[in-house]
């Protein structure tokens, strides 16, 4: 074929948290979104910020401790 549809290629995927440089996972936090009723829509940046924000405050409290 043309190299078109799900084959078996030797590319490794790479996560959003990734892209982003997160160690918290925006997959899951995006789940949790969608799954919880907040809204109808969930945007594509809404799990990454939220992820970085919590990821942050993460770090802050435990620099504290």
């Amino acid at each position: 074929m043309s190299g078109r549809g799900k084959g078996k290629s030797g590319k490794k995927s790479v996560t959003r948290s990734a892209k982003a440089g997160l160690q918290f996972p925006v997959g899951r936090i995006a789940r949790y979104l969608k799954a919880g009723k907040y809204a109808t829509r969930v945007g594509a940046g809404a799990p990454v910020y939220l992820a970085a924000v919590l990821e942050y405050l993460t770090a802050e409290v435990l620099e504290l401790a």
